[in-house]
């Protein structure tokens, strides 16, 4: 199989769709995450949380220099409900980092993640034909340790003191990663998950 980059097509399965993000969506993408309770756990922690939207704008026009940014909606009602995204994408080596994934706090526990990762691994996987997925973590992050751990990713590692944070402060970043191999596996896992 020709390995080739995500191009930024949606991704749906009628539960969840993904588009990428614009500078249109930067409102309701403001309205979804830019809350206390998603960045104090180190979400955004290079950056930091947004002072208001014009600061967001700002903050997300520049990431989407570097990543492949995923507006995340519910197909129910089309509601811009958070957010993920694609980085190092190095195809010469087969391997794509995902993250950066952040969604509206009355919707956590609701099965939106392991849908949306589902998606996006199953695209990266089995269309773009990558060999390896990276998932870095801030160690601080308890919740999304916990979400990466159930998704079946096997944790490599920590790069200690790895980034400066816009407070100042270094991260410890957690690597964790699947391989194409053990891919089966976690579809099979998210899908029990999702009850499909």
């Amino acid at each position: 199989m020709t390995i080739t980059a995500p191009d930024g097509r949606m991704l749906t399965d009628g539960f969840v769709r993904l588009d990428r993000l614009t500078t249109d969506d930067i409102p309701e993408l403001y309205d979804a995450i830019a809350r206390p309770e998603v960045y104090g756990a180190g979400f955004g922690g290079i950056a930091g949380p947004p002072r208001d939207l014009d600061h967001m704008r700002d903050q997300w026009t520049k990431y989407a220099d570097t990543h492949l940014i995923y507006a995340i909606r519910l197909v129910a009602d089309n509601r811009l409900v958070g957010t993920s995204s694609f980085a190092e994408i190095d195809v010469r080596n087969e391997s794509i980092e995902v993250g950066a994934t952040a969604f509206r706090p009355s919707l956590w526990g609701s099965g939106l993640n392991p849908a949306t990762k589902l998606l996006m691994l199953s695209h990266v996987f089995d269309e773009c034909g990558f060999g390896r997925v990276a998932i870095g973590v801030d160690a601080r992050n308890t919740r999304s340790l916990a979400a990466v751990a159930r998704l079946g990713a096997s944790r490599e590692g920590v790069l200690r003191r790895f980034q400066r944070c816009y407070d100042g402060r270094f991260r410890d970043l957690v690597l964790f990663s699947i391989l194409a191999d053990e891919w089966p596996k976690v579809r099979e896992g998210l899908q029990v998950r999702l009850g499909r």
